[in-house]
């Protein structure tokens, strides 16, 4: 079967027994190195991009990814715009809430807490709260029933069915004088969204009406949450929803609070995939040795093909193929290292923290307790490409240095 000329010698340099071993020691070091590196990135790339899906599983669940609402904090025809916006593209679906702070109290524990009312059915569309319950359901959101996250009913020390009492700024005109208006609520529920951005220590839900009733709203709302299909778009989608909506609105998004955060995040992963593509290019450059070392102990042959009609172009690709072979070699021996490893890295830490009875991640700090991982296609394309690109530049000079080789000067002491 017909080869190419330098495609087959490249492959014959690199299969024959080298009679200098330290040269195939160093070939072998970097084959390894490249493989290394490459395992080592999609490993980390992995678990980052783990670490990332549960940032955002519990932000999204929790947190409205856009928001509208009256100039003046108010809307009166809410019912009317829910469908004019759920018309919108992008926008998947819509839910009213009534939101306010005020003061959480049982048995002389008081706590501060951002109060939301809301429609269970159509909140559930938005924030999937039913799927983070404890214990109750957003359905119990009838009849001044509340539902408060896991740490606030760990601090308050309550349970399903125990009393509280809520407590608004607003005040109510008395005889006696101006006082603070209070009303009981009965735990319908705990939900836990997880620690990170304490959404269990300060968030507690009531139903729309009664928390219409409590802030003396009438039949009005503070505004409308969107869920829309793109999260990463809700700058741009938020802009032309105000521009189609017009100055009577104020729209607000995601970004506004959080954007920082998130960028930091992305950030992150970007400045530790540049850093370990280090190790990538640490391995290429002793590839370049090693092939250095090889183009010096083939002076004699490449010169005698040469002199059989071999031009330079074929000895440039001769030592390309040979270089890019361990490149290539390299590169899919990390692919599965690091697909293996990535797969396996909950599993991996996990029965460390067994082992040595310690916990090496804490939910307090990094969100979640375990180590989580989630490989992408995406990634695993763009590292391969790249080591396979720095191999490709490794080879350049050593086989530009190979194609100068001087005829008579390789020949003369042979």
């Amino acid at each position: 079967m017909f080869k190419p000329l330098a495609l087959y010698i490249g492959l014959r340099y690199t299969r024959a027994k080298k009679r200098n071993h330290f040269v195939s020691f160093i070939s072998l070091s970097s084959m390894l190195g490249i493989g290394l590196g490459v395992m080592v990135l999609i490993t980390v790339l992995s678990v980052m991009n783990g670490f990332d899906d549960e940032i955002h599983k519990r932000f999204f669940g929790m947190a409205p990814e856009i928001t509208i609402s009256g100039q003046d904090g108010k809307l009166a025809d809410w019912r009317a715009l829910e469908k004019e916006v759920e018309q919108m593209p992008g926008v998947k679906a819509v839910a009213p809430f009534v939101g306010g702070q005020g003061l959480l109290t049982n048995e002389g524990q008081v706590l501060p807490i951002v109060l939301t009312g809301v429609l269970p059915g159509e909140e559930e569309q938005v924030s999937h709260l039913d799927d983070k319950m404890l214990i109750g359901s957003m359905a119990g959101l009838k009849n001044f029933g509340i539902v408060l996250g896991k740490g606030l009913a760990d601090s308050l020390g309550v349970m399903m069915g125990d009393k509280v009492t809520i407590m608004i700024p607003q005040a109510t005109v008395t005889p006696a004088g101006m006082i603070p208006r209070f009303k009981r609520f009965t735990v319908a529920g705990v939900f836990s969204a997880g620690a990170g951005f304490n959404f269990d220590s300060k968030l507690a839900f009531i139903n729309l009406y009664d928390a219409q009733k409590l802030l003396q709203l009438g039949d009005e709302v503070t505004g409308i949450k969107l869920k829309i299909t793109e999260v990463y778009a809700a700058q741009q989608l938020s802009k032309q929803i105000a521009a189609k909506l017009g100055d009577d609105y104020q729209v607000g998004n995601w970004t506004d609070q959080f954007g920082p955060f998130f960028h930091a995040v992305k950030m992150e992963k970007t400045m530790m995939f540049m850093i370990l593509l280090l190790i990538i290019a640490v391995a290429a450059f002793n590839l370049v040795s090693s092939l250095v070392m090889v183009v010096n102990d083939k002076q004699s042959e490449i010169a005698i093909l040469r002199t059989i009609g071999a031009t330079p172009a074929t000895i440039l690709c001769i030592f390309i193929v040979q270089g890019m072979l361990v490149g290539i070699i390299g590169t899919l021996l990390g692919l599965i290292g690091g697909i293996v490893l990535a797969s396996n890295a909950t599993t991996i830490v996990n029965t460390l923290q067994s082992l040595f009875h310690t916990q090496i991640l804490s939910s307090s700090i990094y969100f979640v307790d375990y180590l989580p991982s989630k490989i992408l296609l995406s990634d695993l394309l763009q590292i391969c490409g790249m080591a396979l690109l720095m191999s490709f530049i490794a080879t350049i000079y050593p086989a530009w240095r190979a194609s100068k080789t001087v005829i008579a000067e390789a020949l003369h002491y042979e």
